[in-house]
This record gives C-alpha cells, structure tokens and sequence, in this order.
C-alpha cells in the first residue's frame, strides 16, 4: 500500500485546475455502450476508478483509443456478450461501483444486461433496488444469485413505462434513462435525479438522437428511438474537487485561485462555504479565496441556534463534501452541527481528527457537533490510514493544516477519485510525498 509523508503547516499559494468530473465520468463512459459509431470524450480524469471502467469497456469490446491526455475515442461496434458470464467478469465488475451503470445500457441495446455486487466506498448500505426497479418497470425479467451475489436483467424489447423512483438515485436515474432511450414508446421517472452530471448524460444522448425532455427537473420523459449515432462530449470539473481546493486554502490560510470552475453548475456549494466563514470570490470562472489570515467564523441561523449543514438530493449540498465541511470546521470560530442523512458510516473517520486534536463529538453515526479551534490550538500530526475516498482527502488537508509531519496509509483509496493530488498540491506549495 502507498503512504503519503505530509510537512504541515505551510501556507500554498497559486492557482490549481480541477480534473474532469469523476461521477460524470462513470456515468457518460458507460453510454458509449448505446451506439456502435464513434464517441469522442475530452477532460477525463486520469484516477483509478475510471481508468478502471475503461478497462472493462475494453474487455467487454470496445475500441478504445487514446487521441490525448483526458481525451478518448470510444467504439463499441464489437461487443463481447461472452465476457459478461465469465469469471474473470465477475472479478473486474466487483472493482468498482460505477460497473453497474453498464447495465441499462447493455440491457437496452443487447436484451440482457449482468453485473456482480460492486464494491466502491465502505461509507453504509448503497442500495440497487432502485436500478433493478426501473428497468423491470421497463419490461425486464430480473435474477438474482444469492451464492455468487451475481445480477442479471433480461429482455426482447423494453417498454416505456411511468415510475415513480422511491429514492432520487443519480446511479439509478442514469440507467434507467440509458434503457428508456431505446425501449419502445414513453418513458416518464418522476422523482429523478437532476443534478448537473445526469443533466449532461441527458445532454449527450440527445446529441446522439436521443428524445429526453425536462432535464435539470425531476420529471424526465423519454420518447424512446430505434438507435443513437456517435457524439463528442466534453466533462465538466469535478465539483468535489473545488469544494476541496475551497477547504485546504481555509485550512492552511492559503491565497488560492481555482480555475475554470463551471460557477453555473456548483449550485449551493460556495453558499455553504460561505457560512462558515470563508470568503469565495467568483473572477470570471474562477473562484478566488484570500488568505484567511484572521480566521473565519461560523454563522448562525437567524434565530441564534446552531448552524446545521446536512445532505440532500441536487440542488441540495453533496453528502461527498460533508467531510470536508467537517474538517474546516475543525479550525473556525463557532460551531456547526454536520449531518450525513444519506450513508451511516461515513463520519466514522472523524476518530482520526479527535485523536490530531479536534474538538469532535460523534452524536450517532449521522451526525457529528463540531467546536472549532479558531487556530488558537493547530491540529497535530499524525499517523493515520485513509479510509474511503473523501474522508482521505479530508484527512489530508488536516495533514497539511497541522504542525509537523503526518502520514496517512492507504492512499489508494485518495487515487480513486484525484488525479495526481500529491503532484499538483507540490505545484502550489505543499510538502506532500509518495512512498510507495
């Protein structure tokens, strides 16, 4: 396993540029499996979950070419029904949970679409019966081996159909609108996702001659067409990463431009920095944070009780930034109370924050009373072990916050979801290290 060897308390200072967006990727990658003409991609995140989609495109059939860097050609015109039953499948599919987005496309273009029980973030229950519920509202027959933990969807010809999504899933949302688009007739999902990564899926497939109405709502209907063609599709940055970048300048009293944000499509996210204290800037695209030289200050609600920030379906805050939320919160002045609805092992990191000297209490495992510090005790280091992707990077910016040298283990978790963090962290300051 790789370790990162973290000096912190250092200032940064520059600009940095987020990667293409990690969720939208996992969605649109998936797509390509709709059409068997050409798709050019462009901003694709160099990160290991994505890298291993693409691989498993390339086993199931897809040509795929690198024509740069972030830039792809997609063709599936040739695809391996074969390898979906294999045992090497039901390997590879475990990997990652963004596998299981190849099902509605599968099941829609080829009658039948399998995926073993996909891992990802060890954070709490993330149900799929919201994707297996949609796509037997479509006509799909549904099986399911208990012994293998193996899925399987059937069928000769999907049906549109109205369904009303017991949860608004944007995993779910996106597949069962990549089966719609070629099922006979009209599809409606009430209670869709409509957050900016399924809008641009929704985007991309229209391009391809797809017939969706409503997107950005959540009512999307969907007048089914006999095929796609090819498209180009560009992502947008990863909005995780900005709110981030946003964290780390606070937490390090750092002077940090973040560049070419897409401002329109963060939603409540700068918003929600801003009540605890930290100053954003909207130049242009860019988001500019001051140094924080005096600290930041948790507001209050307008009856004077304490300010809560929780989760909620777009346009609501992202459960994805909560822990970064946590960890900012950790070094202002005031106190916020965090709670996670969606997953109930997600703040379970925050032990490693108590133990650099937070003041943290852990109410149950959805929520957690922060009392910050207001830099008049800095976080010490340590030695700690990443547990899921963004409780990793929120332990890294305490690292970077704290005096002394920290390491955190199991970085690999972190290279999931952000493309060569330790290089472009060094490129604005930080004194961050690799050891493998």
């Amino acid at each position: 396993m790789g370790t990162f060897k973290i000096e912190g308390g250092h200032q940064l200072k520059g600009s940095i540029q987020p990667q293409g967006a990690k969720n939208e990727a996992l969605q649109i990658l998936c797509a390509v499996l709709l059409t068997p003409e050409l798709v050019t991609i462009n901003n694709i995140p160099d990160i290991v979950d994505v890298n291993k989609l693409i691989s498993l495109l390339r086993k199931l059939g897809v040509k795929i070419q690198k024509i740069a860097h972030g830039s792809y050609t997609f063709q599936s015109d040739d695809i391996d029904l074969d390898y979906l039953e294999s045992d090497e499948f039901k390997v590879d599919g475990r990997g990652l949970r963004g596998s299981i987005m190849i099902v509605g496309p599968l099941l829609a273009r080829f009658g039948k679409g399998y995926i073993p029980k996909p891992g990802g973030d060890k954070i709490g229950r993330r149900r799929l019966d919201t994707h297996f519920e949609g796509l037997i509202n479509l006509g799909a027959k549904f099986r399911y081996s208990k012994e293998e933990q193996f899925y399987g969807v059937e069928a000769d010809k999907l049906k549109g159909a109205y369904m009303l999504l017991e949860e608004a899933s944007v995993t779910g949302t996106a597949n069962i609108v990549m089966a719609a688009v070629l099922a006979e007739g009209k599809t409606t999902i009430y209670n869709a996702a409509c957050e900016p990564y399924l809008q641009q899926l929704c985007k991309m497939l229209n391009r391809m001659g797809a017939k969706i109405s409503g997107v950005g709502s959540n009512m999307l209907i969907v007048d089914g067409v006999e095929a796609l063609r090819g498209t180009d599709h560009r992502m947008l940055p990863d909005m995780i990463e900005i709110g981030s970048w946003i964290g780390l300048a606070a937490m390090t009293k750092s002077e940090l431009t973040i560049t070419n944000v897409s401002w329109d499509d963060l939603g409540v996210i700068p918003n929600v920095f801003r009540k605890l204290g930290i100053t954003v800037e909207r130049k242009g695209d860019d988001i500019y944070i001051p140094a924080h030289t005096d600290g930041y200050e948790i507001q209050s609600f307008i009856d004077g009780s304490i300010l809560t920030i929780s989760d909620a379906p777009w346009p609501g805050f992202t459960p994805d930034l909560l822990s970064i939320i946590l960890v900012v919160a950790t070094q202002a002045r005031g106190s916020v109370l965090v709670h996670q609805k969606m997953f109930e092992s997600r703040l379970f990191f925050v032990d490693k924050l108590i133990d650099m000297g937070a003041k943290i209490i852990l109410c149950d495992p959805h929520r957690a009373t922060v009392i910050g510090h207001d830099y008049k005790s800095t976080l010490k280091a340590t030695t700690m072990t990443s547990p899921d992707i963004r409780a990793g990077v929120s332990l890294l910016i305490a690292a970077l916050s704290a005096k002394g040298t920290s390491t955190i283990q199991n970085i690999e978790q972190i290279d999931r979801g952000y493309e060569r963090i330790d290089e472009r962290l060094r490129a604005i300051g930080a004194k961050i290290e690799r050891i493998d």
